[in-house]
């Protein structure tokens, strides 16, 4: 049976009249490499410290290895790695002190591991945590929340502003631990999350707009440029899996969300007649996140003006 290693539902938070999550939904596999993925300011950090406890809901749910998060605290750590873009470290320890000062608070902390994470990440035992580079830094972060075998490591943006050697040696420390480790972290870069995410999530204005395997969600996406005998009009009525739908001289274009090769083929025989080509193009998750995001801009948008036009009803 498969469990969870995240589970929120209906979460929201409010600061005052300002809300940073809206009713999110998430379920995190374990063993999953979920990635959730929004601009700055979308709600990411606010949805970890809510996971760790830091912040508790305004409404709704949320667990953490089956514990509820506003009862994280003490012993769950055990089984919780954390590292964030702005760690906070004893800067005036040198790293071999730190690690042994962290050695004692993990009963099940591997010594061996350790050791291994040392010769990965080339860290300087002797040297003083304030004296390390950014990216050094990093490294030992990630050496002092592995070592101990969590079950979960939540990483808030844990890449950002690092060189790109640094970058890919700490993804690699992580995809290393993954059969054993269920990793959920949050990036504003989706270059950062592609090559190696098992699920990702998207995060928009508080709202999490899908949350899905990433296989899943490059197979269903698609580019669609149909090339028409006749002047191209756009399509009267689109299905609503139809995405950015444009027209100009013979050509139509748009991004198929849904797409199904046999049921994609029935829908453009139905929707366009005297073809002379048709093109199908698979999508970057940059491409597919843009197409996502101008959608549900439109969406919202679209709602506002309705909401707009009701309430200058009922004042008239």
């Amino acid at each position: 049976m498969t469990t969870s290693a995240i589970h929120t539902q209906n979460l929201s938070r409010r600061f005052g009249r300002t809300v940073a999550l809206d009713g999110v939904g998430l379920d995190v596999t374990e063993g999953a490499i979920y990635a959730l993925v929004g601009a700055n300011g979308a709600g990411k950090t606010t949805l970890i410290k809510v996971l760790m406890n830091i912040f508790r809901p305004s409404t709704g749910t949320a667990q953490v290895l089956g514990i509820d998060s506003r009862k994280v605290a003490g012993k769950a750590f055990q089984n919780i790695g954390y590292v964030s873009e702005n760690q906070e470290m004893p800067s005036w320890m040198k790293v071999g002190e730190m690690l042994a000062y962290y050695r004692s608070f993990y009963p099940q902390w591997d010594r061996p591991l350790e050791q291994q994470l040392i010769r990965q990440f080339e860290l300087p035992l002797d040297r003083k945590i304030k004296h390390l580079s950014r990216g050094m830094r990093m490294k030992a972060a990630f050496a002092s929340s592995l070592a101990y075998r969590p079950r979960l490591i939540i990483l808030d943006e844990p890449f950002s502003g690092l060189d790109p050697l640094v970058r890919d040696e700490l993804i690699e420390g992580l995809i290393d631990r993954a059969p054993d480790t269920s990793v959920f972290l949050s990036s504003h870069d989706l270059d950062e999350i592609e090559g190696f995410s098992s699920h990702v999530g998207f995060l928009r204005e508080g709202r999490l707009l899908f949350s899905e395997e990433l296989s899943m969600l490059t197979a269903r996406f698609r580019e669609v440029t149909v090339t028409l005998e006749a002047e191209a009009r756009t399509p009267a009525n689109p299905p609503p899996a139809w995405l950015q739908v444009e027209a100009a001289d013979h050509v139509v274009r748009f991004v198929h969300s849904r797409f199904d090769e046999a049921a994609t083929a029935r829908e453009l025989a139905e929707f366009f007649s005297g073809t002379r080509s048709i093109e199908l193009n698979a999508m970057s998750l940059r491409s597919i996140f843009l197409a996502i995001a101008r959608a549900s801009r439109g969406t919202r948008t679209a709602r506002e003006a309705e909401t707009s036009a009701e309430a200058t009803e009922a004042r008239a």
